[in-house]
């Protein structure tokens, strides 16, 4: 693994951030070697060279005590943004690891996006953290289906590894939920794979699930996700090409059907899945405290 200069890695404050109401930002790798099909972090806007070579920012702990040190408000922190957090060099380098030790030390709460089992290994430094300030832990999960997620996501976690990642983490009583996104045209959009993920989030402890039915697709990253398109799924390319020619925006044709049978199966299993519901869940019992989230 390489190291790239960095002179920050945690960005300045802010308590309009509609995302899971997190207060600042934290990447300390660029780059991942997960494989994911759609990443939109391959888009040429992220200016991120040779996205499948992981780099870690040089000096990462040093400047992430630095930097919370010096603020002056708490608040949340996310990571897993851009790069995933718990990449296989993560086993090994322990940044991520390293990095919650300090924001537990400062006292920060935090937000993670992962598709890692390797999350688990820091269950007890997460706990400490929710002594103090709010955990939200996000398992991204797009298929039931291993034998999809293998063919979409194909170096990372299969899907069924995952559940019982959040399975895991709800028994420690650490507030997690499924990140549904994207949930790709053609391939993930039916019936049968949304009512699966609700059913096996609601067996595995899951808190909410939040969904995107559809991909984005701009720059490079477009002509990445039609190449494993022709690689894997014959045929599905020029059925993107067809419906959705250049959007960005690449919804579901069946979105409102879709909408309709996630709230319904979420509603009946008792799952959170609006981001204000969500937010507000696991930052109960906060608000009173040292910390200034809302």
């Amino acid at each position: 693994m390489k190291y790239v200069p960095a002179k920050t890695i945690i960005s300045g404050y802010t308590d309009k951030n509609s995302w899971f109401g997190i207060n600042y930002n934290m990447n300390i790798y660029k780059g991942c070697c997960h494989g994911c099909i759609y990443c939109d972090s391959r888009s040429e806007c992220y200016r991120i060279d040779n996205f499948d070579e992981v780099k870690a920012k040089d000096n990462a702990l040093l400047l992430i005590a630095r930097e919370l040190k010096s603020k002056r408000r708490k608040g949340i922190i996310g990571t897993g943004s851009m790069s995933d957090p718990y990449n296989p060099f993560e086993q090994e380098y322990c940044l991520t690891r390293g990095a919650l030790k300090l924001i537990n030390t400062y006292g920060f709460g935090v937000s993670i996006a992962t598709k890692s089992d390797l999350i688990t290994r820091d269950l007890d430094i997460l706990k400490k953290i929710q002594r103090h300030s709010p955990v939200l832990t996000k398992i991204t999960i797009t298929t039931y289906n291993d034998d999809m997620c293998k063919k979409i996501e194909p170096n990372v976690a299969v899907s069924s590894k995952r559940f019982k990642v959040i399975k895991e983490l709800s028994k420690e009583d650490i507030f997690v939920g499924i990140l549904l996104m994207p949930v790709l045209p053609f391939l993930e959009d039916n019936a049968e794979n949304i009512k699966r993920i609700v059913q096996l989030a609601y067996e595995s402890g899951a808190k909410f699930i939040y969904p995107a039915f559809g991909v984005t697709l701009r720059q490079n990253q477009r002509e990445w996700y039609y190449k494993k398109l022709d690689e894997n799924f014959f045929g599905i390319k020029q059925k993107y090409i067809n419906y959705f020619g250049n959007e960005y925006e690449c919804s579901s044709p069946k979105t409102k059907m879709l909408w309709q049978l996630f709230k319904k199966e979420c509603e009946k299993f008792d799952i959170l899945y609006k981001m204000e519901d969500i937010t507000k869940e696991y930052k109960r019992g906060y608000i009173n405290n040292q910390l200034s989230f809302l």
